[in-house]
C-alpha cells in the first residue's frame, strides 16, 4: 500500500514535521542565545543564521520524513535528498562568504571618517549563512523530528 499524508488525516505529514522543524531550530536560537549571551532576542524567531541552522533541520526533516514514508530507495527520498543537500552546502559555503564579506564591508563603513555616502548608511546583515557545526545540528534536528514523527503518526 502507497503511503501518502491523507491517511494521516493531519493533511501532508511531511510538510508539517518539516515546518515543525523549522519552528524548533527557530526557537532553540532564542534559548541558545540566552543561555550563551544572557540575552533575550526575539528578533531571532525571524532571523537568519545562528545554532541550529532552521534551514538544515527543515529539509532534513522533509527528506527523512519522505524517506520513512515512501522508502529511503524511492525516487521521492532522492529528489528531497538532493534538494537537502544543495540547501546545506548553501547555507554553510555561499551564504556563510556573504556574511563574512558584509562584516568587512560593515567595518569599513565604521572607520569611514572622511566622506559616507549615502549607500553606505545601511548597516549590511552579516549573519546570513552557517558555521558547518551549526548546519550538522539542524540537519540533526530535522532528521529526528522526520523520523521519530513519522514513526509516532506511522
Amino acid at each position: 500500500m502507497e503511503l501518502n499524508a491523507a491517511n494521516y488525516h493531519l493533511g501532508n505529514l511531511i510538510l508539517i514535521l518539516a515546518a515543525l522543524s523549522w519552528a524548533v531550530a527557530q526557537v532553540l536560537k532564542v534559548v541558545i542565545q540566552l543561555l550563551t549571551k544572557q540575552r533575550l532576542d526575539w528578533r531571532r524567531i525571524w532571523g537568519s543564521g545562528g545554532m541550529p541552522s532552521s534551514h538544515s533541520a527543515f529539509v532534513c526533516a522533509c527528506a527523512a520524513s519522505t524517506g520513512m514514508l515512501y522508502g529511503f530507495s524511492s525516487p521521492l527520498f532522492a529528489i528531497a535528498a538532493v534538494i537537502a543537500i544543495v540547501v546545506m552546502y548553501d547555507a554553510a559555503n555561499v551564504r556563510k562568504a556573504a556574511g563574512e564579506q558584509a562584516k568587512i564591508l560593515n567595518y569599513m563603513m565604521d572607520h569611514w571618517s572622511e566622506m559616507k555616502p549615502e549607500l553606505f548608511g545601511k548597516e549590511l546583515k552579516e549573519l546570513l549563512g552557517h558555521t558547518p557545526m551549526q548546519v550538522v545540528m539542524g540537519a540533526l534536528l530535522g532528521v529526528a523530528i522526520g523520523l521519530l514523527g513519522t514513526y509516532l503518526i506511522k
